[in-house]
């Protein structure tokens, strides 16, 4: 029989997908708690998604609450898989010592007859080889996991300058000398599967985390795909199975892949070309999204803003001078919404985008200069501080946006001596109007975030609260502009 491996690709080139179906029946996707619904909620799944798939991923512990019940349900799932002459990766994320690691391979290569199985190396090697016994069978390390507290142990630095999980990856090479070996690294974490993948430039990945979990479709597979266009296994699970039409979200999935992994240009591709740069920019958002709540910059709760109404959320990035290593981060994100516009100075608004200016300015390498909020009655009498000439073009920086009404009074004091302004830069648009009120007056708003997006990446963390979110998101379906709304 060939290898797991070599059957993967074989299917993949054939198929045109990367496209591994999550088989998890959560109990409260099911009609009743019981082994027979969660068999009969994958083989629904199954028999949707089968045309677009690469593989299938059961999760053991689904079935394994049931009993010998769903140990049995489990087994006929697996059966219909191969039915369908696709293969199983059954997650179960197995790992003990030597001995009892050679009876959990039994119970999944043989018993259930899986074709690949999720095992944890951080036991070490002699709890690994009894799984790559079978040279036929695929075995996914654990190696940068797509949950947020994966950086807790996997990501602690060693003394040569690698992180953990890399040291993982590249044993994995030396444990599996039969070509038998693939490595686990979350969609979520994009700059570690370039890490991965410099790391293991020949492997597998299995990478969970697209969807429900916040990961990015097109930015992992720029990570963490061979220069070929294969060497990854998309899984999602809860993005299908909870999808009014699971057969549609698959097949968009597969056309989002191919796009990316099969286009004309990856096929003439070798392994020894170097692939191509990360763009870090959603590894970034995510970063900074859950480090804003984390240093207080985001408060829940109930707050009254300037405007009078009662808001269930506060923005307080005035804080963000606090953290320079936030505030660094900040200023990269700006920058990339800068790129691509024309200016020569950056106007920053009193009080709070100033040292957010600073930052920026220092990082691009571009002057910064500021409109007073109050002119002196003394000295040069300045309306806007710094240095600079008539003509040029600022652009304005600040933290927020709200109505627009301060960026109105700020680019009136910079048009006064000269200046010509279009574009305004904010971390985080309210979606309270101000995009459609500046732009009634000529002026672009560019935002980082909307806070509809920062929602949704503050849930795939789990870092608030359910109760927050619906309450921020009823606030936001009252008072949001029209254009908002509607997006």
């Amino acid at each position: 029989m060939p290898p797991f491996f070599h059957i993967l690709e074989a299917l993949a080139r054939e198929r045109e997908t990367l496209l591994c179906v999550g088989l998890d029946p959560h109990p409260e996707d099911l009609p009743e708690p019981t082994a027979t619904a969660a068999r009969d909620f994958c083989l629904r799944l199954l028999e949707a998604t089968a045309p677009f798939a690469l593989a299938f991923k059961p999760n053991a512990a689904f079935f394994e609450i049931y009993g010998a019940a769903g140990w049995e349900a489990l087994s006929e799932v697996i059966a219909a898989v191969h039915a369908r002459e696709l293969p199983v990766v059954l997650d179960a994320k197995r790992g003990d010592i030597a001995s009892t690691a050679r009876a959990y391979a039994r119970a999944a290569f043989e018993t259930l007859q899986a074709d690949a199985l999720t095992v944890n190396p951080y036991l070490g090697r002699d709890a690994v080889l009894p799984f790559l016994e079978a040279p036929h069978k695929g075995v996914f390390l654990l190696t940068k996991t797509s949950n947020p507290g994966s950086a807790d142990l996997q990501d602690v630095p060693l003394v040569e300058g690698s992180l953990l999980y890399e040291r993982v990856a590249a044993l994995a090479q030396t444990w599996g000398t039969a070509g038998n070996v693939g490595l686990v690294v979350g969609a979520t974490h994009p700059e570690a599967l370039q890490r991965v993948r410099a790391a293991a430039p020949g492997l597998w990945f299995l990478a969970p985390g697209v969807g429900a979990q916040g990961g990015h479709l097109e930015t992992a597979l720029t990570a963490g795909l061979r220069p070929d266009g294969l060497g990854m296994l998309i899984a999602v699970s809860r993005g299908i199975s909870r999808d009014e039409s699971p057969a549609r979200a698959a097949r968009l999935l597969r056309e989002r892949i191919a796009r990316v992994a099969f286009a004309p240009s990856r096929q003439t591709a070798s392994l020894e070309t170097p692939p191509a740069p990360l763009p870090s920019h959603a590894a970034l958002r995510t970063k900074v999204a859950r480090r804003l709540v984390a240093t207080g910059c985001v408060q829940f709760g109930r707050f009254t803003l300037k405007s009078g109404l009662q808001s269930p959320i506060y923005l307080d990035l005035r804080r963000l001078a606090s953290f320079p290593d936030l505030l660094s981060d900040v200023a990269r994100l700006y920058a990339d919404l800068l790129a691509p516009l024309t200016f020569q100075r950056l106007a920053a608004l009193p009080y709070a985008a100033l040292p957010i200016g600073t930052a920026v300015a220092l990082h691009m390498g571009v002057p910064l200069i500021y409109p007073r909020k109050e002119t002196k009655d003394y000295g040069t009498r300045a309306a806007v501080e710094g240095v600079f000439s008539a003509g040029e073009t600022a652009v304005m920086l600040d933290d927020l946006a709200t109505t627009g009404g301060s960026k109105f009074e700020a680019a009136e004091k910079l048009q006064a001596v000269g200046l010509q302004v279009h574009d305004v830069v904010v971390l985080i648009d309210r979606q309270s109007g101000a995009r459609e009120q500046l732009a009634a007056r000529g002026l672009r708003l560019h935002a980082v975030f909307t806070l509809t997006e920062l929602l949704g990446l503050w849930e795939a963390e789990h870092l608030v609260s359910p109760e927050h979110l619906a309450a921020v998101r009823r606030f936001l379906g009252d008072h949001a502009s029209p254009a908002s709304a509607a997006a």
